[in-house]
């Protein structure tokens, strides 16, 4: 009987290559960590530089997620069309020419209208990464892998957030988006060397020549090779929305897609709004970097965690359980700190929490959707769900132009976790 080649990498062992390809797509996680958070660093500085207030701010700070929602939703479905391969190499450039668009936008609705077009190349770029290191990746490491994936985020935003506060000591906003630029030109050669197409697109797709190109990377992963492609289904369905409502997937796109717009609220109101919080406390701009930089330091610890725990514990679980802690920790960030200490320690637990509860999701992404939708599946919940995300810094922009303190604005937005953590009891996994 002929194996089935995307078994052969789902059963085998991961091979050196197999792992690199992996490693490649925790990268250009990492990068669009940095790309996303760039705005952040830079909020002081543009602030100060425009005189804009709260509110106006907020919006600037949503603009590339909104880009992002739509970046997910119709770059997803792309990649399920024309390859994972073309659409991230696609979404570097996008990437690359917004941060560097970025460094000579004279106005709120100039740089506005750059960070939109970025986060379409981010969004698309999230969806596809997903969807790769899960077809990379074998039975036994898919979750850790993908929950490393997801990791990449804030150690991007660590590294480079890291890098930016150096630049914001002695230099402008703009040098971060400089930064940002390079770094992600340097990944397009790279990508289009190293990163090769999904076995498992390539066996759904089933294009001309495709199982020589199957059994190319085979070869390269140091595997056995296929000798045929198994049968075909009887009718190659159309990728579509439409079949993510299907029976028996349609409760998981609901859910998952519920969980992660509530959930992402939350995450993004911590994220975004750091830097502008501590220089209103009267700290410099790169003292408020550096807690921001501590705030993806406890994420990557969360997420580092969640990863190890899901060899003995179901993903849901964990997610929920992270959630929970997300409502509490995010609600005492709003309490009076009286140090700049104080409130890192806080930021850094209320990091850990969050972004350790979108790993999970991401893992429950992958688990959820099957190979013919899963970039696409990815991308729609991720692209809803950015809808939150997108919401969270301008719903507390306004919050604070009402005139609310910071300790109603935080317990206000740490509902989103506690909403997100309910919808997953509707959500059952596999193996439960």
């Amino acid at each position: 009987m002929t194996k089935d080649p995307q078994s052969i990498l789902s059963q085998g062992a991961m091979r050196p290559l197999q792992i690199a390809a992996v490693a490649l797509c925790i990268l250009l996680n990492a990068l669009d960590g940095f790309d996303v958070l760039a705005i952040s660093f830079a909020s002081p500085g543009i602030a100060s530089e425009w005189g804009i207030d709260r509110a106006a701010l907020g919006l600037v700070l949503s603009m590339e997620l909104i880009g992002m929602a739509a970046g997910s939703l119709v770059l997803g479905n792309v990649a399920d069309r024309i390859g994972r391969r073309p659409t991230v190499l696609g979404c570097l450039v996008i990437m690359a020419g917004g941060m560097g668009m970025a460094t000579l936008a004279n106005s709120v609705i100039e740089l506005s209208a750059i960070r939109l077009v970025t986060g379409l190349g981010i969004g698309g770029m999230l969806a596809c990464t997903n969807a790769l290191v899960a077809e990379f990746s074998n039975d036994r490491h898919r979750n850790l892998a993908v929950a490393i994936m997801a990791a990449g985020y804030p150690m991007g935003a660590i590294i480079g957030g890291s890098i930016a506060t150096n630049l914001l000591a002695d230099g402008h906003w703009r040098d971060v988006f400089t930064f940002g630029a390079i770094i992600t030109a340097v990944f397009l050669p790279i990508a289009w060397l190293l990163l090769p197409e999904s076995i498992g697109y390539l066996a759904q797709k089933r294009g001309p020549n495709a199982l020589e190109r199957i059994n190319a990377t085979l070869r390269r992963f140091g595997h056995e090779i296929a000798q045929a492609l198994p049968p075909a289904p009887e009718k190659a369905r159309k990728v579509s929305v439409a079949q993510l409502f299907a029976p028996g997937l349609a409760r998981v796109t609901i859910v998952l897609t519920l969980a992660y717009f509530c959930h992402i609220m939350t995450f993004y109101y911590i994220i975004k709004w750091i830097p502008k919080i501590v220089v209103d406390m009267g700290y410099a701009a790169s003292k408020a970097g550096d807690v921001l930089v501590w705030a993806n330091v406890g994420g990557l610890l969360g997420a580092a965690l969640l990863s190890v725990l899901t060899y003995r514990f179901g993903v849901r679980a964990l997610v929920i359980a992270a959630m929970l802690a997300s409502t509490v920790l995010v609600s005492l960030f709003g309490q009076e700190q009286e140090t700049l200490t104080g409130l890192a320690i806080v930021a850094a637990a209320a990091g850990f929490c969050t972004n350790a509860a979108v790993v999970g999701l991401y893992a429950l992404f992958a688990k959820g959707f099957p190979t013919s939708v899963r970039a696409g599946g990815t991308g729609f919940a991720i692209g809803i769900g950015r809808g939150g995300a997108a919401l969270g810094p301008i719903v507390a922009g306004l919050l604070f132009n009402v005139g609310l303190s910071l300790g109603y604005v935080s317990l206000l937005m740490a509902m989103g976790s506690l909403i997100g953590a309910g919808a997953l009891l509707f959500l059952k996994e596999q193996g439960e």
